[in-house]
């Protein structure tokens, strides 16, 4: 597992796993852009925010653009800039709030797998995506582009429930 060279379709293929139902996608996108958003505020806190947030915005669409195809990479960006407009046009609160959102965020991703609770077996995946700390970076990465894959581009491939 490498967070620099990644194998987009086959990350894609293995999400398909577990979030093959379009609601569920919905819903994750919803917690995505919530977490975003937060990020987004605490970043905006610090001390050289401006600097921060757009070292950390290089970074990130330099790793797409060799990853991800750029259908996805100009979807991402124009979702990651619009939520950055809306970051800063919106006033800003505390960020012990914006701490207390991601973790309600997070939640409520998690709480999804509830309600949408269709998966196929994973164990062509499980030797290269082991759980841990590398494969929550990896996903935490590519799961916007992810979804936006699948919800712009792959959904009618998919169960529509």
């Amino acid at each position: 597992m490498n967070l620099f060279r990644v194998n987009f379709q086959e990350l894609y293929r293995r999400h398909l796993c577990r979030h093959s139902q379009f609601g569920l996608n919905v819903w994750h996108l919803i917690a995505v852009v919530g977490i975003y958003y937060s990020l987004y505020g605490i970043a905006f806190a610090l001390p050289g925010a401006p600097w921060i947030v757009g070292s950390v915005l290089t970074a990130y669409f330099v790793t797409l653009a060799v990853n991800v195809p750029w259908r996805v990479l100009l979807l991402d960006g124009a979702v990651v800039g619009a939520l950055l407009a809306v970051s800063l046009a919106v006033p800003q609160v505390p960020v012990w709030i914006h701490l207390i959102l991601l973790v309600i965020w997070h939640r409520f991703q998690v709480w999804q797998h509830q309600i949408y609770d269709k998966s196929v077996d994973m164990r062509e995946f499980n030797d290269k995506y082991r759980k841990g700390a590398a494969l929550f970076v990896l996903l935490a990465v590519y799961e916007l582009p992810i979804l936006l894959n699948f919800l712009a581009f792959d959904s009618r491939s998919q169960t529509s429930t």
